[in-house]
């Protein structure tokens, strides 16, 4: 894997870690070298992983946010080999009484599609991730999922925040189809298929994640919002080959990495904040290091 002017770097045979800022550090890898991205941004403001300018969570509001994140949009589509995608982790965004004046919501969603529309990318699809709204009212007490509120006035009441994954194509037309034909390790049956093939994914749990799944020190730091380790593979298993480098701009713990090397893929992540870059690189170094895969015991889900 190339080596980039970064603060930091680790290897492995398959793989690559930066400690660095996204923009530079994906402008210095080469054209159509990728071959499938998957990562979950930052909510704008919504939460500040740090205090550098270079972090795109440390903004004043979405205007802001979507002028730094459209400069890596444009590397990632230069990046991108032709006719190949990317999947892009979201959710809306609530506006707050206490913060904003208003109660309502934030289309962010549509912002995001927006932004990689504006730069070349075609919108593909809108896949909607379900949430258990019962844990959502649990964690954030909020008044609009509550039941006495309905009891008091439903004018005040609505559903939980759903995620969603946003797929994109870089123009052109793929060379190297993905295939996942019977006896191939990404064999995809039918039944599997029909789920797949829903606009709503009601199967990917909420807690697997790589901070349960890798049990660390309680005192260890945890990433506040790591993605699922079966949607994970869920879109790579779908979306790009075995042998194809897979790109997470926005690594964090090492999630994306950890799923990619595990299903065959080679991968290359870029993480700002210093601490989630440690734990990435161990482990990325751990999945590539154990050659027991842990999700041929199971089909995918």
């Amino acid at each position: 894997m190339a080596h980039v002017l970064t603060l930091n770097e680790q290897h492995g045979t398959s793989w690559a870690l930066y400690h660095g800022d996204c923009v530079p550090v994906v402008s210095q890898l080469p054209d159509a070298s990728i071959g499938f991205s998957v990562y979950s941004p930052p909510f704008a403001n919504l939460f500040c992983y740090s205090s550098s300018i270079c972090d795109m969570g440390n903004v004043k509001d979405d205007a802001d946010f979507f002028e730094s994140y459209k400069f890596l949009i444009r590397e990632k589509l230069r990046v991108t080999k032709p006719g190949r995608l990317t999947a892009v982790h979201c959710s809306d965004l609530p506006y707050t009484k206490w913060r904003d004046g208003l109660t309502a919501t934030r289309a962010f969603s549509d912002a995001i599609r927006q932004a990689h529309e504006d730069v070349g990318f075609h919108f593909i699809r809108r896949v909607t991730i379900w949430r258990d709204p019962v844990v959502e009212m649990t964690r954030t007490k909020a008044l609009n999922l509550l039941y006495k509120q309905l009891q008091k006035d439903s004018s005040k009441s609505w559903p939980g925040m759903a995620d969603y994954i946003l797929l994109f194509r870089a123009p052109g037309e793929n060379p190297e189809p993905i295939s996942h034909e019977r006896g191939t390790s990404d064999e995809i049956s039918l039944d599997q298929w029909q789920k797949y093939a829903s606009p709503v994914w009601m199967d990917i749990q909420q807690t697997n994640t790589l901070n349960v799944a890798m049990a660390r020190e309680g005192a260890d730091e945890r990433h506040l919002c790591p993605l699922q380790l079966d949607l994970i593979e869920r879109a790579i298993i779908m979306w790009s080959n075995p042998g194809d480098v897979v790109l997470s701009p926005f690594a964090g713990v090492g999630s994306e990495g950890y799923v990619a090397l595990r299903r065959g893929r080679k991968f290359v992540g870029v993480e700002l904040k210093e601490s989630y870059f440690r734990h990435a690189a161990r482990h990325l170094a751990a999945a590539e290091a154990n050659a027991a895969d842990l999700f041929t015991d199971h089909a995918a889900a």
